[in-house]
């Protein structure tokens, strides 16, 4: 299934700080993407579930937060949270902890489990998504629904397991590289995967999770209907970003936005 739009260069995250570096760029223009990074173990216990970063949460959130046992665990959720709202907050002009995130429908069950979105028309022009593992998230706007993935690369015996999930095609990629390239190969194809079902909604029970070609390689294959981007990302990492071209086509750069939103 491959064939249409190539594959782009790789996107070179902002850095997270908060208040943002402004202008923030435009939705419509995007992908955008972000790198956060939370406080690491050892530090203060204060500093590993900062006030000010808890209370930018929902009920929800705080709840999630507070049955994760490891410290760093919970420094890693909060700040990556607590930066996906302040970033949609300055766009919608809005404190971080009024931003109206909901559930979508799950494409196949038809709860809603999908992907996360924005309540009410902003929801139309701002889409976004969120990935953490460890101390290190990834944060994506644009104008159509779009996915990201960050993933340590993982051990050899564990990418072994985890490729049999993959693409034919890309299993024979990944049998084909030298022992200690594929950890790294199949890092980014998975990125590449998760990315596109995030931006699907429909997740990794989804049908699209072997239904594509995604690719090993340093940059992905061409999946038709699909703009596929690898993220640059720290060291012993992988990240991706994808979102459908015939809607990122046009879409956004058409909807009413007040003047009072960041552009």
């Amino acid at each position: 299934m491959n064939g249409g739009p190539a594959a782009g260069p790789r996107l070179r995250p902002r850095t997270w700080t908060w208040p943002p570096r402004m202008p923030l760029p435009d939705p419509a223009d995007g992908p955008h993407t972000w790198l956060v990074r939370a406080p690491t173990t050892g530090v203060s216990p204060v500093r590993e579930t900062p006030p000010s970063a808890l209370s930018v949460l929902d009920a929800g959130e705080r709840r999630r937060a507070a049955a994760l046992r490891r410290p760093g665990a919970r420094a890693a959720y909060v700040t990556a949270h607590a930066a996906l709202r302040r970033l949609l907050g300055v766009y919608l002009g809005v404190p971080g902890a009024r931003v109206p995130l909901i559930r979508l429908p799950c494409p196949g069950c038809g709860e809603p489990r999908g992907r996360p979105a924005l309540a009410g028309p902003d929801g139309a022009w701002l889409h976004f998504s969120l990935s953490h593992t460890g101390p290190v998230a990834m944060l994506a706007v644009a104008g159509a629904p779009v996915g990201v993935d960050v993933e340590r690369v993982p051990s050899a015996r564990l990418a072994a397991d985890a490729a049999a999930a993959l693409h034919p095609a890309d299993r024979a990629e990944l049998a084909a590289l030298p022992d200690e390239a594929r950890p790294a190969a199949f890092a980014r194809c998975w990125t590449r995967t998760e990315a596109m079902v995030k931006a699907t909604g429909e997740g990794l029970s989804g049908p699209g999770l072997a239904a594509f070609r995604r690719g090993t390689a340093e940059l992905p294959a061409r999946v038709a209907g699909w703009r596929l981007l690898d993220v640059a990302a720290p060291p012993g990492h992988a990240a991706a970003c994808a979102l459908p071209v015939s809607r990122a086509e046009g879409t956004g750069a058409d909807q009413e936005r007040p003047s009072t939103r960041a552009r």
